[in-house]
């Protein structure tokens, strides 16, 4: 075979399967079926009249149009669960999805260091006020030992006035008496040093037995366990997470929305909220706006609540729809449209005649409406039915 008989073999071939194509789009689009409307407006009675059930006419809408800020559904209150003091975690009572409620016991710390602490503080106590104690007695005895002298110091007093005793005794018994009037002042002193001694050490008690409660770590509130990012043998230190717990019920979305339409939203107002995994739109309440944009997304963080539903949980994917303007839209009812392979069409009363007409549509309203964006421009009269024979 010659190098043209190839080139003209070529040529055929593309020829031939450019009108398979053709042909192939043309039985699909139903131009060789007689039952099924044509790519050209019906101008003739056709063998199957179209007689509507019902009539309908294209109207023109004013919508609104939404921004959908895309956002995570989360608890109103997230605790993070973290330590007071630096421990080994002997135990974690609890996983991920168990419920617990206020003083439940979470996690376990090692205690021993902080046990020898405590038993260490309550000797220093014994010890204080066993010393405080003996201070006590110390003044009851230097008060004895005072009355005594005061009465002999008196007597000789009086016996020295009536000359019954020399002035060398009067001195002895004036000493003896100042001697135990400074004992009893020394004791005293003593004494409240004791007491004060006692109270530190009642302190120090008080402190160890705190800190001995902190490597016992309670729910503050009821609540459900999300997170465990810690596990027995790991250090605990303050600071560090080793659970998050969600309080039950209350749920929101937090969604970032663009600066340009931050305006529109405001605390109190009422948004609908779109969660694609329940196939759900539900009707949310403003609770927050961060004053702040995000210097790097210029998104600001906007915090609706969530209605208590069956099957919403914290993690979720929604969508804030924000309204962001309106427009103009032609809509028919979604009877009126009648779906041909990939192709959709109505049918419009022209001259008494009905004929067929392809359309694009938008998306589905409210009402079993639908938008359609082009083949339309309003007022049209449609019908809403099927084929019939005539």
């Amino acid at each position: 075979m010659t190098e043209k008989s190839k080139k003209t073999l070529r040529v055929c071939l593309v020829i031939g399967g450019a009108i398979g194509l053709i042909v192939l789009m043309l039985f699909m689009t139903g131009f060789f079926t007689s039952n099924k409307i044509s790519s050209e407006k019906v101008s003739g009675a056709p063998k199957n009249a179209f007689r509507p059930e019902r009539t309908a006419r294209a109207a023109v809408e004013t919508i609104q149009e939404f921004y959908e800020a895309v956002g995570t559904v989360r608890p109103e209150t997230e605790i993070s669960i973290e330590a007071q003091l630096t421990g080994r975690i002997l135990e974690i009572l609890v996983r991920p999805g168990d419920k617990v409620i206020r003083g439940k016991l979470l996690v376990l710390l090692d205690s021993r260091e902080l046990q020898a602490r405590l038993d260490q503080a309550r000797q220093g106590l014994l010890s204080a006020e066993a010393r405080a104690q003996q201070a006590r007695q110390a003044v009851m005895a230097a008060e004895a030992v005072f009355a005594q002298a005061d009465s002999a110091f008196k007597r000789t007093k009086v016996y020295y006035q009536s000359e019954a005793a020399t002035s060398q005794d009067l001195e002895q018994a004036e000493s003896a008496y100042l001697q135990a009037k400074a004992r009893v002042k020394q004791t005293q002193d003593a004494l409240i040093e004791s007491q004060s001694g006692v109270k530190r050490a009642a302190k120090v008690v008080e402190e160890a037995k705190i800190a001995m409660g902190y490597t016992k770590i309670v729910a503050p509130q009821d609540g459900e366990v999300a997170k465990r990012p810690a596990e027995p043998g790991d250090l605990a230190w303050p600071g560090k997470t080793l659970l998050v717990l969600q309080t039950r019920g209350a749920l929101r979305l937090e969604a970032l929305v663009r600066e340009g339409l931050i305006y529109r939203i405001s605390p109190g107002k009422s948004l609908k909220i779109a969660v694609d995994a329940l196939n759900r739109v539900f009707d949310g309440t403003v609770e927050e706006v961060v004053p702040a944009a995000d210097p790097m997304t210029r998104t600001f963080l906007v915090k609706v609540a969530l209605p208590r539903e069956q099957g919403l949980f914290p993690g979720m994917f929604g969508r804030l729809l924000v309204p962001a303007q309106e427009r103009n839209v032609v809509v028919v009812p979604k009877k009126a449209v009648r779906h041909i392979g990939q192709l959709d069409v109505v049918m419009i009363k022209t001259d008494g005649t009905w004929q067929s007409s392809y359309v694009k549509t938008g998306q589905e309203l409210e009402g079993d409406k639908v938008e359609i964006l082009s083949g339309l421009s309003g007022d049209e009269l449609l019908g809403l039915g099927d084929m019939r024979d005539g």
